[in-house]
């Protein structure tokens, strides 16, 4: 379990706002009431990992979508192409005896899920139907799950990717799922790495030939068969145990903002010119 404090820290982190204007809409008297009934609900919810009730036509889809997607990353990643830059960054982490907790957007989850694939790492996956397919997919790949959302089961999520942690395993976020808004960080990353003292890892992909499905919330990244793909791995962000709410936002704006460099640098590389690529693995290979 996370301890009260951090609980305590991580709740206002995420709750704060909301209450704010909540309570200035009431009295003094059942503002305090008003407070009490919030936190108490968030903190359910938090930690609600139960499966949503799904009809048996629904049911019946899970097995079946996650066969044909695990069909298609099986067919499709042997023939993908990586070029890899700043993978050093977590080897130094892996020699301090620390973990990586690794957080990316929804978009590139498909390359990766190959290219990471039978490392053991952990996922968070939301319990509503898209995570009840996804997870028989990804744990297909050999990775694990911890069962909860920035909206339903987060907190208890979060426990079990810090037991993880202490057990030797890396942990990952699809930062702005399971359903957005795309491009917008979660608190989750800053939350664990205060508690566990392992550092944030993020990372972007980019293809030279790929599909982007630009009605899906996310802009799902689809690479065609035998594409090159780069993947650009930021320096590690570190959060003091000791964190107050105030370095967690920052350490989350920082989060937002390496997020939004890698993407920028992979997405526009297949673009660039041979100086400027050979500029980037410089500055990306120190």
């Amino acid at each position: 379990m996370i301890l009260p404090a951090t609980r305590a820290e991580s709740l206002a982190y995420t709750i704060r706002r909301r209450l704010r204007s909540r309570l200035e809409m009431t009295t003094p008297d059942t503002a305090v009431e008003a407070t009490k009934k919030s936190e108490q609900d968030a903190v359910n919810v938090h930690y609600d990992t139960r499966l949503p009730e799904l009809p048996w036509s629904r049911r019946i889809r899970i097995p079946i979508i996650a066969a044909a997607v695990y069909s298609v990353i099986r067919m499709l990643g042997p023939t993908l192409r990586y070029e890899v830059l700043g993978w050093q960054h977590a080897e130094r982490v892996y020699a301090a005896k620390k973990q990586c907790i690794w957080a990316f957007w929804h978009r590139v989850i498909l390359p990766i899920v190959w290219w990471y694939r039978n490392q053991g790492v952990v996922v968070m996956n939301t319990t509503a139907f898209d995570g009840q397919w996804t997870r028989k997919v990804i744990e297909w790949l050999g990775f694990g799950t911890a069962q909860g959302s920035s909206s339903r089961g987060g907190l208890r999520g979060l426990a079990v990717m810090a037991r993880r942690l202490e057990e030797g395993l890396d942990c990952a976020f699809t930062i702005d799922g399971p359903r957005g808004p795309r491009y917008v960080a979660k608190p989750g990353p800053v939350m664990l790495a205060r508690k566990s003292g392992c550092p944030i890892m993020v990372f972007h992909i980019g293809v030279d030939r790929g599909k982007t499905f630009e009605k899906t919330w996310d802009h799902f990244l689809l690479p065609k068969p035998f594409a090159r793909t780069v993947i650009l791995f930021a320096p590690p962000i570190y959060v003091q145990r000791d964190a107050s709410a105030d370095v967690m936002e920052a350490k989350h704006a920082e989060m937002q903002h390496e997020l939004e460099r890698v993407r920028d640098l992979a997405e526009g590389w297949f673009s660039l010119s041979d100086s400027e690529r050979d500029k980037i693995r410089a500055d990306f290979n120190q």
